[in-house]
């Protein structure tokens, strides 16, 4: 590492931005002495309802995306030891939700060009035991929602869309998550809508997602704000075994801010992603596809691929030069069948699904937040250039 490049600060990867109105409703719910599940929740919830075009009470707000799937699964009545079709190109939640509700994951592979969940594979890994699929928007391209639609009609399966990268995402004019029976968000604290941990249930039917929401506060008829508020006390009932999943005040306190900034955000990440392809066109690693036509992209991974075959070095080493020049970097992600606890438990080899495999061995995410300064952009640029031409 050069002596200038150690005095650079380090440009985190996936860095959130923050404004002065969320720093302000943040010291206003500490103020105000209600930072559990209360008035704050109840906001994002009509806000994110209201963006979304469906009724509020389609949408419970939880602690995660993971949160999100595992309630949205439970709540859709699915026989234990069922089997829920997925990608093999995801975080591990994506499956250990699905572990978590009883049931079993059936990986199919991914298309190699959009990343995503090839429809003719989920149709492949079908069986009579198949009761959902489970499709993954990956880095905030739409899946084929209207090939999947069709396969789970055509078998009768419920769908459950983990939208984690895609909260601004739309298939045809649709948003993402309001094509299956639930669509489950991620407002981690690198997604595009942050609110440090958190995630939102979307859901086709009321009674699934009032299901969903008493199952994600210990399975009790009435919340906290409901309990406690001005409106008098009221006594709950327990009426199913449930789990902590609630959403605090606190992080609602953020999230009603940066979905009010959601399209200025998506607008300037897209501005980067068009710098970085017009920087990278000439250079040996392969670029995220284009968006599909009548689709928009979440714009919410930028992943080249790194095949030292042609760029000369290994993905790896390229991860490791570009943590010396002082550039975060990701991996999303190792296809779920590398990692030790699959492979123990199911037997499950990469090979068995050679397109993850290999992209999970060759990708590279690189830094794109809107909190990015031009001169950060800049220096991403230069890193992966010197990189390369090292």
């Amino acid at each position: 590492m050069s002596t200038a490049d150690s005095q650079l600060p380090f440009l985190v990867f996936g860095a959130p931005r923050i404004e002065e109105a969320e720093i302000a409703e943040v010291e206003a719910c500490l103020r105000s002495g209600w930072l559990g599940t209360g008035p704050r929740v109840a906001q994002f919830e009509r806000d994110f309802a209201s963006w979304r075009r469906v009724r509020p009470s389609q949408v419970a707000a939880v602690n995660s995306c993971t949160a999100a799937l595992h309630v949205s699964m439970v709540a859709a009545g699915l026989e234990p030891g069922s089997e829920v079709i997925t990608t093999p190109l995801t975080f591990c939640a994506t499956v250990n939700a699905i572990l978590h509700a009883g049931l079993t994951p059936v990986l199919a592979d991914v298309n190699p060009l959009t990343q995503n969940i090839d429809p003719d594979a989920i149709e492949a890994a079908i069986t009579p035991r198949t009761r959902a699929i489970l499709p993954v928007h990956f880095a905030g391209r739409p899946c084929a929602m209207d090939r999947i639609m069709a396969i789970a009609d055509k078998h009768g399966l419920m769908v459950i869309e983990d939208c984690a990268h895609a909260i601004e995402t739309e298939f045809r004019g649709r948003p993402a998550g309001t094509f299956g029976d639930f669509g489950c968000y991620s407002f981690y604290v690198t997604k595009n809508v942050v609110t440090g941990e958190g995630g939102m249930i979307l859901g086709r039917d009321d009674e699934h997602v009032a299901r969903a929401r008493i199952l994600a506060l210990h399975g009790m008829s009435k919340d906290a704000w409901h309990r406690f508020s001005d409106k008098g006390y009221r006594h709950y009932q327990v009426v199913e075994c449930g789990f902590k999943y609630n959403m605090m005040d606190l992080q609602a306190a953020i999230g009603i801010h940066q979905l009010a900034r959601v399209e200025q955000n998506w607008q300037r990440r897209r501005g980067l992603w068009r710098h970085y392809d017009d920087a990278f066109a000439e250079l040996p690693i392969g670029l995220p596809a284009a968006p599909e036509a009548d689709t928009r992209h979440g714009y919410h991974l930028y992943t080249v691929m790194i095949d030292e075959s042609r760029s000369g070095i290994s993905r790896d080493d390229f991860l490791e030069a570009m943590n010396t020049a002082r550039i975060g970097t990701g991996v999303h992600y190792l296809s779920v069948p590398e990692h030790p606890y699959y492979q123990q438990r199911f037997g499950w080899r990469p090979e068995q699904w050679p397109n993850a495999m290999r992209l999970g061995r060759q990708t590279v995410s690189l830094p794109l937040s809107p909190a990015m300064s031009a001169e950060d952009a800049e220096r991403v640029v230069e890193a992966v250039r010197s990189v390369l031409h090292r």
